[in-house]
């Protein structure tokens, strides 16, 4: 692409928030935000205006008729059709997660990145347990911790992610299906509309195992695979233990949960990450997810399995060409570098999507591509947090720093008052080549790397390129 059109896509991103925030922060509109805030009006106009909910209260039906005035307004300078908005609208965790974007704008107005009122993503290692002894294991899992929370304190924790409006519920660990109320839990999670998930090396799902995850509400089941037989068995520490994982993500498939294959890129393996994205397809998963390898917990001693600059940035081009092929592979980075890529390679002419983050992605075509630097980058205490085993709250599940414990705390105080998740959302504190970099809003760099390697979690990703203004 030549200058002249780089400049001009570049040019419409401020026209485009100026309108949004001309639409959403005039007086009018940031009263009607606010109002709607209080209670559970938010959430009731939201599924009337989405059609999920039939209201005659005249009061229930002015809300909703007010809120869908302000959405649409917002979706047309966004150029995003009404009825895509309905269809996306229609299920309830989603509804959950755009009046935790409202609610973000009402208390703080449209900021770079976007504040929210409530992280879209809570990740629970949920037990320390696990069947597997991988190497690099960030929660050096193995026996059950003898601090873990009873079942009642559990389903607490549950009611305050719901109280405190978080959208969807990922269940880690350790491996969560070795704890015995894991299905009563994550039946809970789903009864409260929350979107659960579950992060597990899959070696325990057998069919009837899937058959009762898909019963229970989970929605989507992101599986673990490190490398073809050998290279997965060695990296896991157990032998089989590829055959397993296969066959449990071939399980969830059958029953109709939507899959993904996570593998962590390290220097053993990522030679074979071009046969793992041919396997996903092969096997018919919906999403395959490169995470990012982070020196911590069990991974902390084997720095030489980081990759260098160069080596990961092969990896994320060889990853976006492949979205590119919209195969029906999703292909997503826990890397916050990938989405800077991504607008390298579409100014370039290379491409036409921009991921995010690992979970959402805006195409080019569309001018939702200006929410790039108000979504984009790392979401470490932004867009998500983690609770450990004990309700312990980090900014992160590779980042342990403990912030407050959810029983003894609060999870809504601490997530509105923490001094390191307020700074974790301020992209002007960065330091280094990240804080003078012109994609920090899109990228920022991986808080927990900085965190790992320098002790400082507002310092420069190591290895980090330098992109000047």
């Amino acid at each position: 692409m030549n200058e002249e059109k780089k400049e001009k896509k570049g040019d419409q991103i401020p026209d485009v928030i100026g309108s949004l925030k001309r639409a959403l922060e005039n007086p009018i509109a940031r009263y009607i935000l606010r109002s709607l805030s209080k209670g559970d009006s938010l959430e009731k106009a939201l599924a009337i205006f989405a059609g999920t909910e039939t209201q005659t209260c005249i009061r229930c039906q002015f809300h909703a008729f007010l809120l869908g005035t302000t959405i649409k307004s917002g979706a047309k300078k966004l150029e995003v059709g009404e009825e895509r908005i309905l269809n996306y609208l229609n299920d309830r965790s989603v509804q959950r997660g755009i009046a935790n974007i409202i609610r973000g704008i009402a208390e703080y107005g449209i900021t770079k990145p976007q504040k929210l009122h409530a992280p879209f993503l809570v990740v629970w290692d949920y037990t320390k347990a696990c069947n597997l002894r991988c190497t690099h294991c960030y929660a050096e899992a193995g026996k059950v911790a003898p601090d873990e929370l009873t079942t009642a304190e559990r389903k607490e924790v549950v009611d305050q992610l719901y109280d405190a409006g978080v959208a969807a519920l990922s269940f880690s660990g350790g491996e969560p299906l070795m704890r015995h109320d894991f299905f009563e839990v994550a039946s809970y999670a789903a009864s409260k509309y929350l979107y659960v998930t579950i992060a597990t090396n899959g070696t325990l799902i057998t069919r009837e195992v899937a058959r009762k995850l898909n019963e229970c509400g989970v929605k989507y089941a992101e599986v673990s695979l490190d490398g073809p037989r050998e290279v997965h068995d060695s990296i896991r520490g157990v032998e089989g233990a590829f055959d397993r994982t296969l066959e449990g993500l071939r399980n969830c498939i059958a029953e109709g949960i939507k899959t993904g294959m996570a593998m962590t890129v390290m220097q053993n393996n990522r030679a074979y990450v071009p046969e793992m994205v041919e396997l996903a397809r092969d096997v018919g998963v919906d999403r395959f997810i490169a995470f990012n390898f982070i020196p911590v917990g069990g991974g902390r001693e084997r720095w030489n399995l980081d990759l260098s600059s160069e080596e990961r940035e092969e990896v994320l081009l060889y990853l976006y060409d492949q979205m590119m092929k919209r195969s029906g592979l999703e292909i997503f980075c826990t890397a916050p570098e990938y989405a800077r890529v991504a607008l390298e390679e579409a100014y370039e002419g290379e491409g036409e999507v921009v991921p995010v983050s690992h979970f959402a992605a805006f195409d080019l075509k569309s001018k939702t591509v200006a929410l790039t630097d108000f979504i984009g980058g790392c979401g470490a205490g932004r867009l998500y947090c983690s609770i450990e085993h004990n309700g312990d709250i980090q900014p992160c599940v590779f980042m342990p720093i403990k912030v407050g414990n959810v029983l003894k705390d609060g999870f809504a105080p601490v997530w509105h008052n923490a001094e390191v998740l307020e700074q974790l959302r301020d992209r002007d504190q960065l330091k280094g080549i990240c804080g003078g970099c012109k994609y920090k809003y899109v990228c920022g760099g991986c808080r927990a790397r900085a965190y790992a390697y320098f002790g400082d979690y507002l310092a420069s990703e190591p290895g980090a390129k330098e992109h000047r203004r």
